[in-house]
């Protein structure tokens, strides 16, 4: 074990604090990594502030948006090298035997993923749990840390960890790509990565939102259109337009309106995670055989397709740079909308 310094939360109404923990040195499969920079997620606030169903393990030190460089490798570390540009997402681990776990998809494993904060660590023993990116180092297994494209910015780079993926895999799997017309529900964190990474697969891109003000910002970032949703014309004019609308709302929403903009077995993908439940006219489903969905993140190796992809499109996301002492200040902002897009922590000059 060594000591390990972070940013924690000692309760839900707690600010942050540095903290000093043990992690664990390296196993045998294992990769020490110096983390340099790690994104501000919505998830890390839920969890900091105990706003979702499980409850928050503290002290709470969260982040899994992160970026840095190998510091050590264990023995038989095959995919690594100290010195290598790497990152760590949402997950640490999972079970690796049931059947979503070999099909690659180790965030639907049945036993259930490790979340890379706030977890049971099974490498340490069911009294220990995981320390997420507001940290200096991480020590993880190497088939749970990814690659970095030699040509994107590490610090833009850390929101693809969660962000990128998050909206990248339902892209793919609902085939979003030329022909297609894909609309993206609220132009943040999720949103702004949601429409670069459709336009660059060649979809047709519509931003959904409920300010005009952001129409210009959304048109840079790739978006053809811009409906604004409190115009009931706007919204009336692009009823059954759509094949693909993938909503990144955190907060309890009105699905039906957005559900009536997709066309025959259009699908609405739900990616942000409101703690309240959402509703909608069944109606509005079944006279279009229209399907409403959820998407969580991504297995490890689609995750690395999609910075390999990011890395080919040169595709980043929008950053504003802050030091750990600013987490709480960040927070509030975060929760008025008040960023363009993501917030991310510079743990290299911590």
């Amino acid at each position: 074990m060594f000591t390990c310094q972070g940013f924690a939360v000692d309760s839900a109404t707690d600010k942050f604090k540095p903290y000093s923990f043990e992690r664990r040195d390296p196993l045998p499969h294992d990769v020490d990594i110096e983390i340099l920079y790690c994104g501000i997620c919505h998830s890390d606030l839920h969890t900091a502030r105990n706003e979702w169903v499980g409850g928050t393990l503290y002290p709470c030190i969260p982040g899994h948006e992160i970026v840095g460089k190998v510091v050590r490798t264990g023995a038989k570390v095959s995919k690594f090298r100290v010195g290598d540009r790497v990152g760590v997402g949402c997950m640490v681990n999972s079970c690796r035997e049931c059947e979503n776990c070999r099909r690659g998809l180790e965030n639907y494993c049945l036993k259930g993923m490790t979340g890379t904060y706030n977890d049971p660590d099974p490498e340490t023993g069911p009294k220990r749990y995981t320390f997420g990116g507001y940290s200096k180092r991480i020590v993880v297994n190497e088939d749970f840390v990814l690659h970095i494209p030699e040509n994107l910015d590490m610090a833009a780079a850390a929101p693809l960890l969660c962000a990128g993926i998050t909206t990248y895999s339902p892209l793919r799997h609902w085939g979003a790509g030329p022909g297609k017309k894909v609309g993206v529900v609220g132009l943040g964190g999720l949103g702004h990565m949601a429409v670069k990474l459709a336009a660059a697969m060649g979809a047709d891109v519509s931003m959904i939102t409920t300010s005009l003000n952001k129409k210009p910002d959304a048109q840079k970032l790739g978006a053809k259109h811009v409906i604004i949703s409190k115009d009931a014309a706007e919204m009336q004019k692009a009823a059954g337009t759509l094949d693909l609308i993938i909503d990144t709302v955190a907060a309890k929403h009105d699905l039906d309106s957005y559900l009536q903009l997709l066309r025959l077995d259009g699908t609405l993908v739900q990616v942000g995670a409101p703690s309240d439940p959402l509703a909608f006219h069944v109606f509005t489903l079944i006279m279009r055989r229209r399907s409403v969905a959820g998407s969580v993140i991504g297995g490890i190796a689609e995750t690395q397709e999609m910075l390999d992809f990011c890395g080919r499109h040169n595709i980043t996301a929008n950053i504003e740079m802050i030091k750990p002492d600013g987490i709480d200040e960040a927070y509030e902002r975060m929760l008025k909308s008040d960023v363009k897009y993501r917030f991310v922590m510079d743990m290299a000059g911590a």
